[in-house]
């Protein structure tokens, strides 16, 4: 049973019994979105099962010649619209199965940046036509399980431009520590120093996410986990077609990145709303657009 299923309004279902007549409406109803050539005779099929606006459970599996179709996985989904562009994209594929993770070197968070991929069926035919490819960007959501709504922190208006070349420098410093450049190493690790010198002496007066605006960190023994403290950018608040309940999808603002998170309502404390702050741990998964590489 997938843990995320509550994400996207399953909360009461509690075993792979209750979970099948949806399974079986995926497949019946041909909610098809990828079918490929897996060889001799058998057909890798991906169906996708809508709950709500762009959320749902994508199923896929592998139709044989007598035309039987063999489930091998299924994951809950949403779709997101805002894209984040990488130019160091990279793909690997899990041990088990036949899917992939998405690795973003390029993250703004500072550290790369690893997702379950939805759209691995449409990668694996890619990758079989053995053509020079490369991604372009990802369009990333993240599934919560729970989650708290905190108060928004008090700021002082900046210029949009010193914010731009603030941001661009840490990404030039970033991109330069990867590639083994000292300098910037010092420079990175000497303004870690001062930023923790000065959390340390407001930390006596001051409440901790008071200090901390957002956060975005590795979590747990799974790659594609992390604990996030974002600002909510939007939020509309969704109905599953079959369970009635709600599910709050929320744009939030985290470390200079925007997506996309979907959490049952009951599972979040507090009121959402725009300016103020998610606190959780998602399962980040996203598309990735994979466009021919050109010389």
């Amino acid at each position: 049973m997938h843990k995320f299923l509550r994400s996207v309004g399953f909360s009461k279902l509690n075993t792979e019994l209750q979970l099948e007549p949806l399974l079986v409406r995926a497949e019946n109803e041909k909610y098809r979105v990828q079918t490929i050539n897996a060889g001799e005779g058998v057909v890798t099929e991906e169906y996708q099962l809508p709950v709500a606006p762009s959320m749902g459970i994508t199923l896929v599996g592998q139709r044989t010649p007598d035309g039987v179709f063999h489930r091998e996985y299924y994951f809950p989904y949403m779709r997101s619209y805002d894209g984040t562009l990488t130019e160091e994209g990279a793909v690997e594929r899990h041990l088990e199965k036949e899917t992939y993770a998405g690795v973003l070197e390029d993250f703004r968070s500072g550290i790369p940046l690893i997702f379950y991929i939805t759209n691995s069926v449409q990668l694996t035919e890619l990758r079989r036509m053995q053509m020079p490819l490369r991604a372009r960007q990802a369009f990333l959501t993240g599934l919560a399980e729970s989650g708290k709504i905190l108060l928004p922190v008090e700021k002082r208006p900046e210029d949009p431009e010193i914010v731009k070349h603030r941001q661009n420098e840490r990404k030039r410093l970033y991109e330069a520590a990867r590639q083994g450049d000292p300098e910037a190493i010092d420079t990175l690790t000497e303004t870690d120093l001062n930023l923790m010198h000065e959390v340390q002496q407001r930390y006596q007066t001051e409440d901790l996410y008071s200090l901390v605006e957002t956060t975005f960190m590795p979590t747990g023994v799974e790659c594609d986990m992390y604990q996030i403290l974002g600002e909510i950018v939007s939020l509309r608040v969704k109905e599953n077609v079959y369970t009635h309940e709600n599910v709050v999808d929320m744009k939030v603002s985290c470390n200079e990145c925007i997506f996309h998170v979907a959490i049952n309502e009951s599972d979040l404390t507090g009121v959402p709303a725009v300016g103020r702050r998610f606190k959780g741990k998602i399962w980040m998964q996203g598309s990735l657009e994979i466009v021919e590489e050109t010389e």
